[in-house]
């Protein structure tokens, strides 16, 4: 007996694959600050967990298949809120953005179908791309801009004979970018001349600094019909652990192809819906008090990382990452040395190598991805960290 191609083909998460080295080190007595992954340290909105207890439930059943009729129009009213007005047969529950992201490849391609990105992307979508049996394209983005779009004709290379649907990150995952009107318009008119999808990932929409505007995929309005948007409460509300998503389109064939995948996998967990139709029905200033936070984070490892001779980066404009290119010829050994090797009065920091969200891993071998999802005493000392640790390692 053997495992199967496809699961052998899969890379671990570039996120995670660090993870053993770091359990030795806290077995071992150090201290490990995470700048390695995007879980807010932000608490959960006690809305959350008060919904949850005051469930007066004998048995737990199936929620229905699409979500609780309570949470589409309360995800809806929330969307409209901000000027995109889905209708509740316009929105489906998933189990995270990731199980949305798995439906719509599934719903816009088929077996040995291509995927466009950027690169570097998320690297948690190859998985979802590999159990669909597909491909991946991208198109380069580089640091020396904040790693903006390229020209029109950069992206059209990259789209080949069996491409089917543009997957974009907005704002960015790794990489914090914002894309403006004028860089969708060239990713809507690079959809209308192929004919594709555009599966829009904006799970970070509320993470904008500097006092930017978010443009979503939405907002150009001739290519509603093609577009996919995924949704997630794991950011928004410091909730990752609910596995609360969804799914929305204006395509009506979209969503019946969403509903019967939602159907087939039965309900996305009902407890957890409860808690977040309580979420989307706060009345208070929570989002921009955590926008203001993250805000500061942002300024802060920036200008910390910016203290460090040798190292490039940028001021990130959404989301709570940023990569960081760092006089090292690879990360990936130093990364791992950070943990098994490197300390200072018992404590190390913890980041991501950068190459496991390249398609061309080289690009990335110098650079790390860092999330400032922690507080700014953390992030302050875990840069500290990444200073020593990066001129003992050139001493090594």
């Amino acid at each position: 007996m053997k495992i199967s191609d496809r699961v052998n083909s899969m890379q671990y998460s570039a996120i995670r694959k660090l993870v053993p080295y770091a359990d030795i080190a806290k077995k071992n007595g150090k201290k490990i600050y995470h700048l390695n992954i995007g879980v807010p340290d932000v608490e959960t909105p006690a809305e959350f967990l008060e919904a949850v207890r005051d469930i007066d439930m004998k048995t737990i059943v199936y929620a229905p298949a699409k979500g609780l009729d309570e949470l589409r129009s309360a995800i809806s009213r929330y969307y409209s809120s901000l000027g995109l007005d889905f209708e509740t047969e316009e929105v489906a529950v998933t189990i995270g953005a990731s199980e949305a992201l798995l439906f719509s490849l599934l719903m816009t391609t088929d077996v040995g179908d291509n995927i466009l990105t950027t690169d570097p992307y998320y690297s948690n979508y190859d998985s979802y791309v590999i159990e669909a049996g597909l491909s991946i394209s991208t198109f380069p983005t580089d640091i020396e801009n904040g790693f903006a779009l390229p020209e029109y004709s950069v992206m059209e290379k990259a789209v080949q004979e069996n491409t089917k649907a543009i997957l974009l990150c907005n704002p960015g995952n790794p990489t914090g970018v914002v894309y403006s009107k004028e860089e969708l318009e060239r990713i809507a008119k690079l959809a209308e001349e192929h004919d594709l999808f555009i599966i829009a990932d904006e799970i970070y929409r509320e993470f904008i600094y500097d006092g930017r505007k978010f443009t979503s995929f939405y907002d150009i309005e001739r290519i509603r019909n093609r577009t996919i948007i995924l949704d997630s409460i794991s950011k928004r509300f410091s909730a990752c652990g609910a596995r609360i998503g969804a799914i929305m389109s204006k395509n009506a064939d979209i969503m019946a192809a969403a509903f019967k995948l939602c159907t087939a996998r039965l309900a996305a967990p009902y407890i957890e819906q409860i808690g977040t139709v309580a979420l989307y029905n706060m009345q208070n200033n929570y989002l921009k008090d955590v926008n203001e936070e993250y805000n500061k984070r942002r300024d802060l490892i920036y200008s910390e990382l910016q203290k460090i001779e040798g190292v490039k980066t940028y001021k990130s404009e959404g989301a709570f990452y940023t990569i960081a290119e760092l006089p090292i010829e690879d990360t990936d050994d130093f990364a791992q040395w950070l943990l098994t090797d490197f300390e200072d009065s018992g404590e190390t920091v913890m980041v991501a190598p950068a190459s496991g969200f390249y398609r061309e891993i080289q690009r990335g071998k110098s650079q790390v991805r860092l999330a400032f999802a922690v507080s700014e005493d953390k992030i302050k000392r875990a840069i500290e960290l990444l200073k020593l640790g990066i001129e003992k390692y050139k001493e090594k």
